[in-house]
């Protein structure tokens, strides 16, 4: 089964992790959603979100994803995670799939070299801290195994990507039909 890490923190997009931990789980992905702090935390817009685990607890577990949702300031604070920057950097070098959404792929990913070499996306007005911003306007976009996103609007989407890139195009069109 596919393995996939959710990390939030206060201030994550609400949206966003929760549009990827649905859309993942319906194609059967088995999601982790790990806290950098407490299990409960205050999404962006104030809505409380439960996570499975703190991330110190899965730090040595392997999967086969790990992707962020953004938001502010749940990007600084999944940023200021220094056992989440290296778990992304192992899996960045491992050549195992990781992405982000929103203004983490700017500040999470780009802040720390996980961007270098890679044409990504990230929130409208972030675009400037993107080494290569040739595909910052688009909704979504891949990149060998990073994956990056625009904004809540462009979640569905974005995991939708995951799916097809994890599972295949089949999968991902099978879970759009579910999602209609």
């Amino acid at each position: 089964m596919t393995s996939i890490l959710i990390p939030i923190a206060d201030g994550s997009e609400e949206i966003e992790a929760v549009t990827l931990i649905n859309v993942l789980r319906r194609a059967g992905f088995d999601v982790t959603v790990a806290s950098v702090s407490q299990l409960e935390i205050k999404g962006a817009r104030q809505i409380k979100l439960t996570a499975d685990k703190k991330l110190e607890e899965c730090q040595h577990e392997s999967f086969d994803g790990i992707f962020l949702p953004g938001g502010m300031p749940g990007a600084t604070n999944l940023a200021a995670c220094e056992p989440l920057i290296a778990m992304l950097k192992k899996h960045a070098g491992a050549d195992k799939y990781y992405g982000a959404i929103c203004a983490s792929p700017a500040v999470v990913l780009a802040a720390n070299g996980l961007l270098d070499g890679k044409k990504a996306t990230t929130y409208p007005g972030f675009e400037a801290k993107l080494p290569d911003q040739t595909c910052a306007q688009e909704r979504v976009v891949a990149d060998g195994n990073c994956i990056t996103a625009q904004s809540p609007g462009s979640a569905q989407e974005f995991a939708l990507r995951i799916i097809a890139h994890l599972a295949g195009e089949g999968k991902s069109k099978e879970i759009r039909g579910d999602l209609c």
